[in-house]
């Protein structure tokens, strides 16, 4: 027997059967636990607003339509809990993550220095950029969506997806450099 898509799901969940909602939480709370935590660079942060989300997605389920992507809807949700966060003047700074563990060409302390200073500078440049531009970097680059789920969550063109990422790729690139710039001796 073949599991019920995710759209499947949501109908069920539309149609007042909430007991769905715990598969599409079990599918998607990591991912969407990664956009928030890209977005806003804090991970209680995050968690709370995952919690959040799928409260929205039961209080808005009557707002899914029948014709739409679970997906790109589950993700306009995140957004937006997002945008309210901040609007709410959420404005954490990223926290200090770990260096990533070795391989098993093991680097020096050194150079596990200076990849973990370059994480933390990207990470820092990231969380200087516009929400806008860093929303499409995150769900491009960090989520691996495909440019037209972007274009679909964002209302756009994919042609106007990919102006977008390019854009915020080269703000993203000038922050980096700047900030390389002012950690230099």
């Amino acid at each position: 027997m073949n599991d019920p898509t995710d759209q499947e799901l949501m109908l069920q969940v539309k149609d007042g059967d909430v007991r769905p909602l715990g598969e599409l939480f079990e599918r998607h709370h990591g991912r969407i636990y990664h956009f928030c935590r890209h977005m806003t660079g804090n991970e209680a942060t995050s968690q709370d607003l995952v919690q959040e989300i799928f409260m929205r997605v039961l209080r808005y389920r009557g707002t899914f339509r029948s014709d739409s992507s679970f997906r790109p809807w589950l993700y306009r949700m995140a957004r937006n809990a997002c945008i309210d966060h901040f609007r709410r003047g959420g404005r954490e700074l990223p926290a200090s993550d770990e260096l990533p563990e070795p391989t098993s060409d093991e680097p020096s302390a050194a150079e596990r220095l200076e990849v973990g200073e370059d994480i933390t500078r990207l990470r820092a440049a990231l969380m200087r950029l516009p929400l806008d531009k860093r929303e499409v970097l995150i769900l491009s680059r960090f989520e691996f969506r495909k440019y037209s789920e972007i274009a679909e969550l964002l209302g756009c063109s994919v042609g106007a997806v990919k102006v977008r990422v390019h854009r915020a790729l080269k703000q993203l690139r000038a922050v980096y450099l700047e900030l390389a710039s002012e950690a230099a001796p």
